[in-house]
């Protein structure tokens, strides 16, 4: 008798398993992503409540956009994995690799953002941070197809 769950059984968990991976995937997303844009929205009435609530709000969302950003990186692995990018056209990986590189982007982006001082630094840093994160949700939506 075989150890471990049959090549039927494993088959039979794919689709949950792909409905799992790309589930955490937008679920990180939607908190990283619209995270920054509701936290911008949000920032001229936050201004209102006293000069540092801006920080203290932005420290809040700290603790819930990185671990988002860490289970992006992760489902991403996962889903690059679970793709077989072998198989896809140039084109896919191309767009692939662009995903890459700007969802790392944000990530340093954002990780600066939080470090700045001054307001220029505050506002370019997480200018680069929301344009490279719109930008890594379109290249996604893109490979997803």
């Amino acid at each position: 008798m075989p150890l471990g769950p049959s090549t039927d059984t494993l088959a039979a968990l794919a689709p949950a398993m792909t409905a799992l991976r790309l589930s955490l995937h937008v679920l990180a997303a939607s908190v990283w992503v619209g995270g920054q844009i509701t936290v911008a929205g949000l920032l001229g009435t936050v201004r209102g409540f006293g000069e540092g609530a801006p920080r203290a709000i932005a420290r809040t969302f700290g603790r819930l956009e990185w671990p988002a950003f860490a289970l992006l990186i992760a489902t991403g692995v996962w889903n690059v994995l679970a793709t077989h990018p072998s198989h896809e056209s140039t084109a896919w990986k191309v767009v692939l690799a662009a995903k890459i590189a700007v969802a790392l982007a944000a990530g340093l982006a954002a990780w600066l953002h939080q470090r700045a001082r001054s307001r220029a630094g505050l506002a370019a840093y997480g200018a680069v941070t929301a344009l490279a994160s719109l930008v890594a949700l379109v290249l996604g939506v893109l490979l997803a197809g």
